[in-house]
This record gives structure tokens, C-alpha cells and sequence, in this order.
């Protein structure tokens, strides 16, 4: 018996160790805000407090029908036909920044873009040439 105590006795140890830090740490588990409770109706809702908004404008002589090109708030390629001038789309976004580009053209011989980012104008283009085509671009909105 003195035999086996002598090799045993380490592993004896370790599980006696475990058992009551075990006991413990399930003693304690309350005491350090871990603990389970209902968090229903104690959480408040997050609200956007940056809203930005990226409005897309073209323009020109009315009657004028083409295709226009735009990216969203992340950056995805969209495409429109109008059928009449002037034509503009809003995107509405709480991110810290958009890449904010339009590419627009039209079966007139005047044609122009701009960019607007919460009413402060950031890009205007505009050209005069057979089926004109047009681009605007910020990369800071």
C-alpha cells in the first residue's frame, strides 16, 4: 500500500486541486457580474447619431432618356435607365465614410452629374457633345 501512495500521491493532488477550485470558482460565479439575468427591456437600442446622406443628381434637357451608373454605401455598382431629365436617387448611410461616384449618359447633347452629401455640394461635371456622358466622383463623403 505504501507502494502505491508513494507513486499515486501527485495525481491525488491535482484532482483534489481541481475539485475545490471547481467549488470555488461555481462559488464565486455570481459575484463578478457573470451571472444570468433577463436583459429585456434594461438595454437601450443604439441609434445612429452620423446619418449621412449621399444624393446622386443628373441633369440636363428634359426629355432626355439614357442610363445611369452610381455605387451604394458599399461601394456596389447599380444601374438605372431615366427616361426623362432630371433624375436623382438618395442613399442614406450611418457608415464613417462612402465612395460616392455616377457615371450617367444620354441620348441629348448636354449632360451633367453632381454629388451632394448632407447639402453641401462635393462635385458638379457636366459636358456638350453628341450623346454626352458624364462622371462625378468623391471619395471623401
Amino acid at each position: 500500500m505504501l507502494g502505491v501512495l508513494k507513486r499515486m500521491w501527485i495525481p491525488l493532488v491535482i484532482a483534489a486541486v481541481v475539485m475545490v477550485g471547481g467549488f470555488v470558482a461555481y462559488r464565486l460565479h455570481g459575484i463578478f457580474g457573470s451571472h444570468r439575468l433577463s436583459a429585456a427591456g434594461q438595454v437601450e437600442s443604439i441609434v445612429p447619431i452620423n446619418v449621412k446622406r449621399v444624393t446622386y443628381e443628373i441633369f440636363g434637357p428634359a426629355g432626355t432618356a439614357g442610363y445611369v451608373t452610381y455605387l451604394d454605401e458599399n461601394a456596389q455598382p447599380h444601374g438605372a435607365n431615366f427616361t426623362s431629365l432630371p433624375w436623382s436617387h438618395t442613399l442614406t448611410t450611418t457608415l464613417p465614410g462612402v465612395f460616392a461616384a455616377v457615371v450617367a449618359q444620354g441620348n441629348s447633347d448636354t449632360i451633367g452629374c453632381r454629388i451632394v452629401v448632407d447639402g453641401r455640394l462635393k462635385d458638379e461635371q457636366s459636358t456638350t457633345i453628341l450623346n454626352a456622358q458624364t462622371f462625378c466622383l468623391d471619395k471623401a463623403a
